[in-house]
């Protein structure tokens, strides 16, 4: 049985959410040049919980994170963290971008990438050698923690980001389409890394996406937005056991994807992968 909800529904209790977003809307510009991103987007997210938003392109998915993030300010509505309302970034609510390449910089090494999240946080010399260490084996990057970005592959700078990220311990990991740019088996591989790193850690995340088969292997839910101005159409909840196995998966999971599948043919939306 494949359990859904409305946009407006919670998950869990008051006691363990760790973030709700309530009516959030977001436009650009003003007057007759004004224009909706975001309308009425409400839901929850649990501590611990990985929950994944999928939508066509232009409804609002990387938009939603930033907001989350505190980058952006919405039009209206209330995203409240920790039972506080969102006013800017923090250094726990850390976010891994797509464009990797933009993200780390170039004239440091894979370590001293890394380093980067320890040095903001003001973690002492004589304790950011272990924590490196740690990271560099749970990315698989020890091997190269000495090289730079333009030496690794697309796959390994990802990681470098993600590490980074994880470096400053956040409650909160936010995630834009972090294997959009990769290769098939590469965004495989990294979703597998991801899932043993988020089942080793337990850390709430939200990890933006364009793949319906990515979105049911991590999520714990999946919030289906609809087209311009983006919205929430459904929330169905992936009742699967982890660890998830691209090589094992059951019966249940086609049935998620093709519920998620209907859902878009039903707003006119071409399918997606």
């Amino acid at each position: 049985m494949i359990v859904t909800q409305n946009g407006g529904a919670r998950r869990g209790n008051g006691a363990d959410r760790v973030l709700s977003l309530r009516g959030v809307c977001l436009s650009f510009g003003a007057g007759n040049r004004r224009r909706p991103v975001l309308s009425g987007v409400s839901f929850d997210v649990a501590e611990g919980e990985f929950l994944c938003v999928i939508g066509p392109s232009g409804c609002g998915k990387t938009t939603l994170l930033r907001l989350i993030a505190g980058l952006l300010p919405p039009s209206a509505g209330e995203i409240v963290y920790q039972g506080r309302s969102i006013r800017g970034p923090s250094r726990d609510r850390a976010i891994v971008f797509q464009d990797y390449s933009k993200a780390l910089l170039p004239w440091r090494t894979v370590k001293g990438n890394i380093a980067l999240s320890l040095e903001a946080c003001g973690v002492a010399w004589s304790q950011r050698d272990g924590r490196i260490g740690e990271l560099l084996a749970k990315t698989g990057l020890q091997h190269a923690a000495h090289q730079h970005p333009n030496q690794l592959s697309g796959g390994m700078q990802q990681r470098v980001q993600i590490a980074r990220c994880l470096a400053q311990e956040p409650r909160l990991l936010l995630m834009d389409e972090p294997f959009g740019a990769l290769d098939a088996l590469t965004r495989e591989q990294i979703s597998m890394d991801i899932q043993r790193i988020w089942m080793d850690k337990r850390k709430t995340a939200i990890h933006i996406t364009h793949s319906i088969p990515e979105a049911v292997l991590l999520a714990d839910r999946v919030v289906v937005m609809g087209p311009r101005p983006g919205r929430i159409v459904e929330i169905i909840e992936v009742d699967l056991p982890r660890p998830r196995r691209l090589d094992k998966l059951p019966a249940k999971f086609n049935d998620y994807a093709g519920r998620i599948r209907e859902i878009f043919k039903s707003k006119g939306v071409l399918a997606m992968d």
